[in-house]
């Protein structure tokens, strides 16, 4: 068989039999294109990511609900305490992908963080289950032990590290799974970046209902034992599925080659620039088997680089939520008795996106194919831009809805806004999730697609990285925001308010990744 392999390199490619885009096996072989990748491996990688996310949000969607009722922080603090852990979570990814694309690979990267992740979990449930780490002895506790406190932030900082390994490289391997050199790949590639958040928001949907729903009527603990056993079970498929998987090989720090770029830009900074760019150096197809990105007119100093001097080839010439926490009080009641938990009104945007990922793939894709021409149908930027409509009317729909709730406070001020149902949130989180199915997925495509194969890690990281950024400023916003109200003398009092049939709703969208950071 290896005869076969150095023949098909030295004859003739056979491509539709063998994978020649510089992935290998798990035995460091070229891919039978037959037996591994696309679909039979990108499933088990939808697999973990559905548990990951079904994780993340059952913690998140209620962690300013713990904080406030069990840690007994302030609603300030609590806001400000989750936007800090938030921030990290979506900052964190920035080093698990230079990790994974320069040194331990995706899969490795995958593995690690994933354990990291499951040992997170296991202490969170360990904080609710073992009697010294409990907050406390009572059923109502009034002060919880420090050592809760400590343990509860430990677990949930364990969590976002797991992330910040997990998220950029799970992404990447699973689009690796596809050659982009082969139609029919490419085709299904395309496809799995819909199908990949269609996993994430089903994880999400679940994880703002039925794991919410065992938090509040059932217990904390029982909810982080769900977790655990759904992130050990799905590690277990992830390694299952090892032999079906397409690997790259790190290629060492992606930043190296960046600066030799900039150091021979400058050292040729005063040669002529050529009229033809076909003059410029370029690694061809046979001595670099990565996928080359096209030529553009931006940034044309560091062309420069590429310039040949005497046909002569130096060393650098062969350079390869805002979360807005608006906090009312609503009546979240059906019928008599049941309540709607507050934080499963993050199901509407999950319901939202899978509706429009669906309507995407399923009926606009195929007419726009043929009406464009263009096997995506739309390009990246046009579908992003289509979203981000939906996120503007999103802003004006809660702008509306808030003035309305400000009028009942203003009209009644004892009842407030506790004779207003829950049910007009509904809109802005229907829509913000029907534009994420076009914004997000197109965001997600675009910093994949735009960069080379050994910065894929790092491209994801960067998507993500700007939602932390996000929820760092909207920290100081916050902060700034009640210093202002305290200088004019009407300062909001963030304590906690809870009522029979109404609750603080913390009505967040966090800036962008699908509320909470959905992707």
């Amino acid at each position: 068989m290896e005869e076969e392999r150095e023949r098909g390199n030295s004859v003739g490619v056979d491509e539709e039999k063998w994978v020649y885009d510089s992935s290998v096996d798990h035995k460091g072989r070229v891919p039978l294109r037959a037996s591994t990748g696309v679909w039979k491996a990108s499933l088990f990688i939808i697999v973990i990511e559905f548990s990951e996310r079904l994780s993340y949000f059952g913690i998140v969607a209620s962690l300013i609900i713990y904080l406030t009722s069990v840690i007994h922080q302030d609603l300030k603090t609590a806001a400000k305490s989750s936007n800090y852990w938030t921030g990290v979570t979506t900052v964190m990814p920035l080093l698990g992908g230079f990790l994974a694309d320069a040194y331990l690979g995706r899969f490795s990267t995958v593995l690690a963080s994933s354990i990291v992740y499951l040992l997170g979990l296991i202490l969170l449930t360990m904080s609710r289950l073992v009697p010294a780490l409990k907050p406390c002895d009572a059923s109502n506790c009034q002060e919880p032990r420090k050592i809760h406190e400590v343990i509860f932030f430990l677990a949930i900082y364990l969590i976002s590290i797991g992330t910040g390994g997990h998220k950029p490289s799970l992404q990447s391997f699973g689009a690796d799974q596809f050659d982009n050199d082969h139609h029919q790949e490419r085709i299904k590639k395309m496809s799995f970046f819909n199908w990949w958040n269609f996993g994430l928001c089903s994880g999400l949907l679940l994880g703002v209902t039925v794991i919410v729903y065992i938090q509040d009527h059932v217990s904390w603990a029982v909810a982080d034992i769900v977790l655990t056993a759904v992130m050990a079970s799905s590690i277990v498929v992830f390694c299952t599925g090892r032999l079906f998987y397409r690997y790259r090989k790190p290629m060492g720090s992606p930043l190296t080659p960046l600066l030799h770029v900039l150091v021979a830009a400058i050292s040729k900074r005063k040669l002529v620039y050529p009229t033809n760019t076909a003059e410029l150096y370029e690694v061809s197809k046979t001595e670099n088997n990565e996928r080359l990105l096209c030529h553009t007119h931006k940034l044309k100093f560091l062309d420069k680089a590429a310039i040949v001097e005497d046909k002569k080839y130096s060393e650098f010439e062969a350079t390869k939520p805002l979360e807005t926490c608006n906090c009312t009080m609503l009546d979240r009641k059906i019928g008599r008795s049941f309540l709607i938990p507050p934080a499963s009104l993050y199901a509407l945007a999950a319901i939202g996106m899978i509706i429009s990922v669906l309507l995407y793939e399923k009926v606009l894709l195929p007419f726009l194919r043929k009406a464009t021409g263009n096997e995506r149908g739309v390009k990246i930027l046009q579908r992003i831009g289509f979203g981000m409509v939906f996120s503007v009317v999103t802003m004006i729909v809660a702008a509306l809805v808030e003035r309305k709730r400000l009028g009942l406070v203003e009209k009644n001020p004892l009842r407030g806004s506790t004779t207003m149902s829950v049910f007009w949130l509904a809109p802005q989180f229907l829509i913000i999730g029907f534009g994420d199915g076009f914004a997000l997925v197109g965001l997600q495509e675009y910093f994949y697609d735009q960069v080379p194969y050994s910065m894929r890690s790092l491209g994801i990281a960067f998507y993500l990285s700007v939602i932390g950024v996000a929820n760092f400023i909207s920290s100081l916003l916050i902060t700034n925001c009640g210093s202002c109200n305290r200088e004019y003398g009407e300062e909001y009092s963030y304590k906690n308010e809870q009522g029979r049939g109404a609750v603080a709703v913390v009505d967040c969208y966090e800036g962008g990744d699908g509320v909470g950071t959905m992707a």
